[in-house]
């Protein structure tokens, strides 16, 4: 009887077992040689789309980069530095943040309305605004002049790379400004009306429409003669004459004489800092992002609020908080071509907003801001990993013509 029977009567079956196990060992090893093989194949596929004006930086959850290129090379962000002027403004403002605008009664019965820079001034607020002032004053006073003080922010305030054009994205910044400093209408049989239900089209607008031989659309307020502010008191004084206050006076360009003027409202924004950066994000708001970098600058060195200060607070804030010494900054929307950031410096962005990650736009797995100037295309963002976790990724194309969309169909292929 032989010594091991049982192997012996099986030996076929043994054979084939171990036959089966040494294939699936070598493929084993190759899928595992080969899978790194791979990945950094796809890798290179997305790094050859990046030319030698543009720069791209992707990290995984824990901070391990996964794709660099250029990514130290100085380039115009275009709007993803809208996410660095967020966080700049969440250091200074607080989260608790809101904007105010004060309502003063002087010894003369003039009305101030004395402006704090809240960028959401718009008619529907300026309705219920004017509406408590009614309650306040009551409709046995006739008032005089109403006065507007725009003081809190210097003014020329000139932003570098805003013309002079009637588009929105040139509106000029103020400290008491209405409907982003933009009156929107169109023409009809009957002549030009407002094109929003909300917002009347004032005689003060329209005298503006003719003498520019304007058609239709949306056009921009400027500072010159004050005529943003003018038109803010005018508005102001519209829609409280709806709700039974009167006046004898003009509009007039003034300020507010605390120590004499009596304060008998003042309006607290319903809208929190996280809200009013949500909505700059989604619609990617020259004018609101702006408005936040001043008042960040004010926060950080006193009124009056201007571009320098906005600057020096937002410089202060990346070499402080951040660790990036040579970032150029001169302004907070990215609408000036002077901007100059890297990829690195915008991934330092992201690894300090990722708590306020989701009030970015969001499209399935990516959480993103775009930028857009002619010759440029820049994204950044996050895009959800299946371990519950966030890769971050920069990408700043400045070679005119091409577009972040292929390499971010690329990214989201391989990114799981």
């Amino acid at each position: 009887m032989p010594i091991f029977p049982l192997y012996y009567r099986n030996s076929d079956s043994y054979l084939k077992r171990a036959v089966v196990s040494v294939l699936l060992l070598i493929w084993a090893l190759t899928f595992l040689r080969g899978a790194p093989s791979a990945a950094a194949d796809r890798f290179e596929s997305i790094k050859s789309l990046v030319g030698v004006d543009d720069a791209m930086l992707v990290a995984d959850s824990e901070g391990r980069t996964i794709i660099k290129k250029n990514e130290n090379k100085k380039l115009i962000p275009a709007s993803i530095l809208k996410l660095l002027t967020s966080l700049s403004a969440f250091h200074y403002l607080g989260p608790d943040f809101r904007y105010t605008t004060e309502f003063y009664l002087d010894k003369q019965s003039n009305l101030k309305i004395k402006g704090f820079g809240d960028p959401l001034l718009i008619s529907e607020i300026i309705n219920e605004v004017s509406a408590r002032l009614s309650d306040l004053i009551g409709s046995s006073i006739v008032l005089n002049d109403l006065v507007v003080d725009d003081s809190h922010f210097n003014q020329p305030l000139t932003i570098p790379g805003v013309s002079s054009s009637a588009q929105p994205y040139d509106a000029p910044n103020g400290a008491l400004c209405v409907n982003f400093n933009t009156v929107f209408f169109e023409h009809t049989e009957s002549g030009y009306v407002s094109a929003e239900t909300q917002t009347p089209l004032l005689p003060y607008a329209e005298n503006m429409i003719r003498a520019r031989n304007l058609k239709k659309g949306r056009f921009v307020l400027s500072h010159l003669e004050k005529e943003n502010t003018i038109y803010a008191g005018k508005l102001f004084q519209y829609f409280l004459r709806q709700h039974g206050v009167q006046f004898c006076g003009t509009v007039t360009p003034g300020r507010v004489n605390k120590s004499e003027d009596k304060l008998i409202y003042r309006y607290v924004s319903k809208f929190s800092l996280a809200l009013i950066i949500s909505k700059l994000l989604e619609h990617s708001n020259n004018f609101t992002t702006n408005q936040l970098f001043i008042t960040s600058g004010i926060a950080a060195l006193g009124p009056p609020g201007n571009l320098e200060n906005g600057v020096a607070a937002a410089l202060e804030y990346t070499a402080n908080v951040l660790q990036i010494k040579n970032m150029s900054i001169v302004e907070g929307s990215g609408i000036s071509r002077q901007n100059r950031v890297t990829a690195h410096h915008m991934l330092r962005v992201l690894d300090k907003f990722k708590p306020y990650h989701r009030l970015m736009r969001r499209k399935g797995r990516d959480f993103y801001k775009t930028g857009t100037l002619y010759g440029v295309s820049t994204r950044a963002g996050y895009i959800a990993a299946e371990d519950g976790g966030l890769y971050r990724y920069v990408i700043m194309f400045n070679t005119p013509g091409k577009s972040t969309t292929p390499i971010m169909r690329k990214l989201l292929r391989v990114l799981k």
